[in-house]
């Protein structure tokens, strides 16, 4: 079967699954097989069809079969994509989202602003170390240090964090409750994506609900019980006048407000994402 022919197939029965990026999942699937990119892809198929072996219609058939399932297009391919990196990425750890790359480059204008020659910024709640890692490599002079509980997560950070920015960045394993009090009052940014859906509520996306880890979604009953933690870390590590990024549902923005207003803290903002929605929240120590 030709290219063309695969990619509309799939693409069919990825909108039949309810895949909202249907054609765009086929492509990149195909690009993934191939050896290429979704650029390169589709300009030979505006020149020509093109012919696959055996062993690559296989291939593309039986990732497409897995994405119909709902299985997160990362976990096929072992990557993910995230403002200039890519990410080692599969089951155990949080799949990162476009979203979360709105709320880290609200860090690191806020750091490039500070004009500093080596911030110190903290990455609570790190996954596969998209936050930290994304800062460390579009700010080289920063030190970064992230934290995770997941010890099946850790092995992906851990790999990410070598390969992406091993100058500059650290990650350890453990609770942020309790981390990095070796730099108490000298950090200059914390930024977290912490667990925020509330324990009764199911994600609407069978790729999260289905395959992304308990541990990295639920925040305790009404969803803030991590975001309590994060707002009390982040005073304890950072020195004065430092700044907070929080991530949070869009739901919960004023809940959030209020939370870092009644901890202290200063010019407390709710900031909207690319989709107008709530989706961070930013404050001064």
């Amino acid at each position: 079967m030709s290219l063309a022919a695969l990619l509309a197939k799939a693409a069919s029965d990825f909108e039949a699954a309810g895949i909202e990026s249907a054609q765009v999942d086929a492509e990149l699937i195909a690009a993934f097989v191939l050896q290429t990119t979704r650029g390169a892809l589709q300009a030979q198929l505006m020149v020509g069809d093109l012919g696959l072996t055996e062993e690559q219609s296989a291939e593309f058939s039986a990732f497409a079969t897995r994405r119909s399932a709902r299985e997160p297009l990362q976990h096929l391919t072992g990557q993910a994509h995230f403002r200039n990196i890519t990410l080692k990425v599969g089951k155990g750890v949080f799949v990162p989202r476009p979203e979360t790359e709105f709320v880290t480059g609200l860090a690191i204008d806020d750091v490039k602003a500070r004009g500093l020659d080596e911030p110190i910024v903290v990455d609570l709640c790190a996954g596969s170390g998209a936050i930290g890692l994304a800062i460390a490599n579009e700010l080289p002079n920063a030190r970064v240090f992230g934290v995770e509980k997941s010890e099946d997560a850790i092995a992906f950070t851990r790999d990410n964090y070598a390969a992406i920015a091993p100058t500059n960045a650290t990650i350890v394993l453990g609770d942020m409750a309790d981390a990095f009090e070796e730099l108490n009052a000298t950090v200059d940014f914390v930024i977290s994506n912490p667990p925020y859906i509330p324990a009764e509520m199911v994600p609407i996306y069978p790729e999260v609900a289905l395959h992304d880890p308990a541990l990295a979604l639920y925040g305790g009953a009404d969803g803030l019980e991590l975001i309590r933690v994060v707002s009390q870390v982040a005073k304890r590590l950072l020195k004065p006048g430092g700044g907070l990024a929080i991530e949070h549902a869009d739901m919960q923005a004023e809940q959030v407000r209020q939370l870092l207003l009644n901890d202290g803290w200063s010019l407390v903002q709710t900031h909207q994402d690319f989709n107008g929605r709530d989706r961070a929240a930013t404050a001064i120590r």
